[in-house]
């Protein structure tokens, strides 16, 4: 029997023992009221659902793994123009592909070059914690076989499930597996707006039937890959309200209490400033700048996602970052207190670029020697800065070197504490004076494009130190 009814019926007793008491008249008027107030209240509960965020042990979980891989991929890597955002009504350049052209893509879409394993295992030697892969973006295609449209993987040349295979490979590389999802579909008939060129809602779509369909697509998701976190996207545009997201996220939380969600369910997402909101206002777990770097926030998570080119999809000769951008982003991220998502665009072949696999397994012979530094730790306590940035656990400060200027590097003065010992992060001692501000004095030998770390142990507890700006 349910705990409510149940409950129900302990209530219903204990007043029974008390109308005992009152004449046959007076106990059908209480009985009546009894009765009434119960539905009422009843009615009140449901009205009124009690939301249920995400464990903080769960969230602690998720943020200590400080790394991940982004997938955008797509029949548009045929085209090497971008997702979801080329298919448009009426074509201006290059980069654009006419809808009717777009939405046939998948007619050729073929890769038959795609494997799983190896690419778990890219993402893996890059000392990659978790995968999130585009099960479906605002164009609509879906890279599983959904039972609730044609416009699917399973309609293409290669028809293989790509989201399933995905998600397989993770589970033996011990890899974390997550899923992207669009709120918007700007291909599906019943969301009001069909291309990112259109500002005006058609009149003929239906948003309940919409939300209908994007339910029981979450809900296949779910139920087919168990994923460990939804990362939501498109948001912003106005058929999709606040309360839609609110609707989404409670339904989410019944299907799986522990699952994991970006803001971008809800109208409060920071886009770059992860300090402009707060995470009462959010719906979901925490926050996404886009392309720029999270400032220091210690009381809200967040996860600034990044491309390794330019474009989120496969483009080609697409200009690729340094591998000192792509350090100096995960050490400003790190310090900052927040997760990177690093993101790749296979080819249409299935294939990630040799050059963009090579640039990932330099991230990762980098974090097999300073990985100590990045995970499992705490941001701060030194705000990053074009110099310098810094993490810290325990006792232990590391400060990721950014910049050298004449050999030595100058730090704001710690409060309440004191260094005991400096050195290299598995290297030599280093010479530092503390007299007010920090001096560090660095080996000339000490290269910044590497992003060198170096280690302060200090006499107390350095995660209790407040943030220095």
């Amino acid at each position: 029997m349910p705990a409510n009814v149940k409950r129900k019926q302990r209530i219903l007793f204990k007043h029974h023992s008390i109308l005992n008491q009152f004449s046959a008249h007076s106990k059908s008027l209480l009985l009546a009221a009894l009765f009434l107030s119960l539905i009422i209240n009843s009615a009140n509960a449901q009205q009124q659902p009690v939301e249920v965020k995400t464990s903080k042990a769960v969230m602690n979980g998720f943020m200590d793994k400080r790394f991940g891989m982004f997938i955008h991929f797509g029949p548009v890597a045929l085209r090497g123009t971008e997702i979801g955002w080329s298919r448009v009504d009426t074509v201006k350049n290059e980069r654009q592909v006419l809808k009717s052209e777009y939405d046939n893509l998948h007619n050729e879409f073929d890769p038959v070059l795609f494997n799983a394993d190896k690419i778990v295992k890219t993402a893996k030697d890059a000392g990659m914690k978790y995968l999130t892969i585009t099960a479906r973006h605002h164009d609509g295609f879906c890279l599983w076989p959904s039972a609730y449209t044609d416009f699917d993987i399973a309609n293409t040349p290669y028809k293989k499930d790509i989201v399933g295979a995905l998600q397989q490979a993770c589970k033996k590389e011990g890899i974390k597996f997550c899923i992207y999802y669009s709120v918007l579909d700007w291909h599906h008939p019943d969301y009001p707006i069909h291309s990112p060129q259109q500002h005006i809602p058609d009149p003929k779509s239906d948003m309940k039937r919409y939300i209908v369909y994007m339910k029981n697509q979450l809900k296949e998701l779910i139920t087919k890959y168990d994923p460990y976190m939804l990362w939501f996207d498109g948001q912003w545009e106005s058929p999709w309200t606040e309360e839609m997201g609110k609707d989404l996220y409670a339904y989410l939380k019944k299907l799986k209490p522990t699952l994991i969600t970006n803001n971008r369910l809800g109208k409060h997402f920071s886009g770059v400033d992860n300090n402009s909101i707060n995470l009462s206002e959010m719906i979901g777990d925490y926050d996404t700048p886009e392309q720029s770097v999270g400032k220091i926030n210690m009381d809200m998570p967040w996860e600034s996602c990044f491309t390794i080119c330019d474009q989120w999809a496969w483009k080609p000769n697409d200009k690729m970052k340094s591998l000192k951008t792509c350090l100096d982003i995960i050490s400003k991220t790190a310090g900052g207190n927040g997760n990177l998502l690093l993101n790749v665009g296979p080819m249409a072949d299935g294939r990630i670029e040799a050059r963009q696999v090579q640039r990932l397994k330099e991230i990762g012979d980098w974090l097999k020697i300073n990985g100590e530094s990045i995970y499992s730790t705490k941001g701060g306590p030194w705000a990053p800065t074009d110099n310098y940035t810094s993490t810290r656990k325990g006792n232990k400060i590391y400060v990721h070197v950014l910049s050298i200027t004449d050999n030595k590097l100058m730090l704001p003065a710690l409060t309440g504490q004191k260094i005991i010992k400096a050195s290299l992060l598995k290297g030599a001692a280093i010479n530092y004076t503390q007299d007010g501000n920090i001096t560090l004095d660095l080996p000339s030998t000490l290269n910044a494009d590497n992003d060198p770390v170096i280690v302060l142990e200090i006499d107390g507890n350095a995660e209790a130190i407040p943030v220095i700006k």
